[in-house]
């Protein structure tokens, strides 16, 4: 791949790129990371002149001149977004877009720059770029451990907010600056002094502070600037963590220790996996002093953050150690609330806690986050209750879709709504996919809960007796309903539908089960015992004999779930039959003597055929979107055929299917009777 055109680039942005490389350089960047700082700049000055050579770019270039070019969304995001709005959700917004970490140390070097230069710029433009800096670079900085960039982009962006508070605290560092120099140089050497004479290596410096920590600090506490304990601070780079604790020790019998001032970092670390001793001492003359105290590739971690890790990844043991930092980092970039505690973050991390999330737009460019695989219906009512209830559509990106529809990361969605609220009571049933939170649901329930009591039964009984009708269950089963589900009454069931308390699957369930069992008058006279069946070991249990050949009858076609009875045949063992099977109850009449009792037990490994009926009215491409929702379904389909009324305009289909167990056979059923047209789909009573 060519080079790029620097030489081309106008004198500002030539400039601005130079300082970036700089700063990359500084942190140990890659080649492919400083390369694309390079192209970003022709991307911005000349689009052409890089449109030309992406094709020729490796993957991984590409993949970072593109995740600089996504932020720019957000930084329009930030530009338009009312003051104190929502930083933390731009901050996930930006993560969610960029998959590859080092995008972030090229943002984050090219706002450094900016922000060296920014003394040049209007007051507005000025304000604005501290601004972003503020809430969105310097909060990522911390995140990735980078000292040295953190502490000057919250100092940058303090001095163009707040000017004014910002020289009142620089002016008390500098007044008797001199004073506070030659003390800490006095406290380096009698700490130097106190480690030589125990034999203990380590470089003893001043540390600087900075004023927004400072301020921070000051605001945190509500203390004076003259109480602060670190003002005066030193810092103590040791080769081990025993030599850390070493250095501790000699600095508490040098100087007296300040209670409730000892943090000890390496043991607990913090959450962007900072490492330190941190203590606070009377030192010479009286006036307190913060010794930090660390090893040498601590400080480069606190420094440098990942990239402390990166001169490490080509090759070696050192590579997989790298790539256990990244995913860590990652993970820690993408937990959700900026203000957790470092115990708090810490504790996440290691419990894995951290939820894929999805991070979606408003028109108004807010960002909302939802749990990865939710519908634009339940980011209408995380918006709001009420425009949850009014939703009759969604665009995503300008573009109608389904209120199924699962938006990705950035997505802008923008909800239709009717001037009424009008809720469906379908979008409570898990088989459709309308809603995916357990908080919209809620509210749903909460919708129809208030609705009046007939309205809730009248909806409750049409859900049952759909079911019913749908699974070819006999009538008589349902008066035991209610005590086999837990609830109170008829009415209590009916009202539990309705509101979505009470599952479609869990009615269906209990509709089989609940089936009036069929009494047998068995004249085999040897001892009864349980057998399971000879060629499918552990898919049914036969009652009263063993080690027979069992065949599912084709006349009612049992599905796992139904209630069963076997009939023991001459010559082709049992034949098992649904319960309720007409065929069944007339062999009963003839020979009881050879009806025997059958359970299921589990096989998820098998298939059963079943026969099933859609009717609807006729449109094009009808039998096309059935036969897709079969097959999406897992379904595999053995005969199908169709009959068409064209004086009614209706079409009646039948398929004969292969599944795994009734589960299925009901969830399919509730996906079908939702395809457009179909008025009805149900199980066949013989099959």
């Amino acid at each position: 791949m060519a080079a790029p055109p620097l030489a081309a680039l106008p004198e500002n942005e030539r400039s601005l790129y130079e300082e970036i490389d700089t700063l990359l350089a500084a942190v140990g960047c890659d080649d492919d990371t400083r390369a694309a700082a390079a192209w970003y700049a022709v991307a911005r000055a000349q689009p052409d002149a890089w449109q030309a050579q992406a094709a020729s770019a490796s993957e991984s270039l590409r993949r970072l001149v593109e995740g600089q070019q996504q932020a720019e969304r957000v930084w329009a995001l930030h530009a338009t977004r009312d003051a104190g709005g929502n930083a933390e959700g731009l901050r996930r917004l930006l993560l969610a877009l960029i998959r590859d970490l080092r995008v972030v140390y090229l943002l984050l070097a090219r706002q450094l720059a900016r922000m060296r230069a920014a003394a040049a710029l209007p007051e507005a433009e000025r304000r604005q770029l501290a601004q972003l800096t503020r809430d969105i670079h310097a909060p990522l900085a911390n995140r990735l451990g980078i000292g040295q960039w953190k502490w000057e982009l919250e100092d940058l962006a303090f001095r163009y907010l707040q000017p004014e508070t910002y020289r009142r605290i620089a002016t008390l560092l500098d007044e008797r600056r001199a004073d506070r120099e030659a003390w800490i140089a006095r406290s380096v050497a009698q700490l130097r002094e106190a480690l030589s004479a125990q034999g203990i290596a380590a470089s003893v410096n001043g540390r600087a502070k900075h004023i927004y920590s400072i301020w921070r600090k000051m605001q945190r506490k509500r203390v004076g600037f003259s109480e602060l304990y670190d003002i005066r601070a030193l810092r103590v780079l040791t080769g081990s963590v025993a030599d850390c604790y070493a250095v501790l020790g000699a600095v508490h019998g040098l100087w007296p220790i300040i209670p409730q001032e000892f943090d000890d970092y390496i043991a607990r670390p913090k959450g962007n996996d900072y490492r330190s001793l941190h203590t606070a001492v009377i030192g010479p003359d009286g006036k307190t002093l913060e010794v930090q105290i660390r090893t040498e590739e601590m400080h480069r971690g606190a420094e440098l953050g990942v990239a402390a890790h990166w001169r490490y990844k080509e090759g070696g043991q050192g590579d997989a150690a790298y790539q256990a930092r990244v995913a860590w980092m990652r993970r820690l970039l993408e937990t959700r609330a900026e203000g957790d505690d470092d115990a708090t973050l810490a504790a996440e991390l290691r419990a894995e806690l951290a939820e894929d999330r999805v991070y979606l737009l408003t028109p108004k460019g807010e960002v909302i986050d939802l749990p990865a695989g939710a519908t634009v219906l339940d980011f209408a009512y995380h918006v709001h209750s009420m425009v949850g209830h009014r939703c009759r559509g969604a665009k995503v990106n300008g573009r109608i879709v389904p209120l199924t529809h699962q938006p990705a990361s950035g997505d802008r969605i923008e909800i239709l709504t009717a001037r009424e609220p009008a809720p469906s009571r379908d979008w409570l049933s898990p088989q459709l996919g309308y809603l995916v939170t357990a908080s919209a649901r809620g509210k749903l329930r909460a919708w129809f809960r208030h609705a009046d009591l007939a309205a809730n039964l009248a909806a409750g009984r049409q859900i049952l007796e759909r079911e019913a009708r749908r699974l070819a269950v006999p009538d008589e089963v349902l008066e035991r309903l209610p005590a086999k589900l837990g609830r109170k009454g008829r009415d209590d069931l009916l009202v539990g539908l309705a509101l979505g308390e009470v599952g479609v699957a869990q009615v269906t369930r209990a509709l089989l089960d609940t089936q009036a069992p069929t009494p047998a008058a068995p004249a085999i006279t040897q001892p009864r015992r349980s057998a399971r069946i000879a060629d499918k070991p552990g898919e049914l249990t036969v009652e009263g004999v063993g080690n027979l050949l069992t065949t599912l009858a084709r006349c009612c076609r049992p599905l796992p779930g139904d209630d069963v009875s076997g009939y023991v045949t001459r010559g082709r063992g049992v034949t098992v039959h649904r319960a309720d099977c007409a065929a069944l109850a007339r062999l009963r009449e003839r020979n009881p003597e050879r009806v025997i009792e059958v359970r299921w037990q589990s096989a998820p490994d098998r298939a059963y055929e079943v026969a099933i009926a859609v009717r609807g009215y006729d449109r094009r491409d009808l039998q096309r979107d059935v036969t897709n929702v079969v097959t999406n379904a897992g379904a595999r389909i053995v005969a199908s055929d169709s009959h068409s009324d064209r004086d009614l305009g209706e079409v009646t289909m039948h398929f004969t299917l292969r599944l795994h167990d009734f589960g299925e056979l009901s969830a399919l059923l509730a996906k079908l009777s939702a395809v457009p047209n179909v008025t009805e789909a149900r199980r066949l009573a013989g099959g």
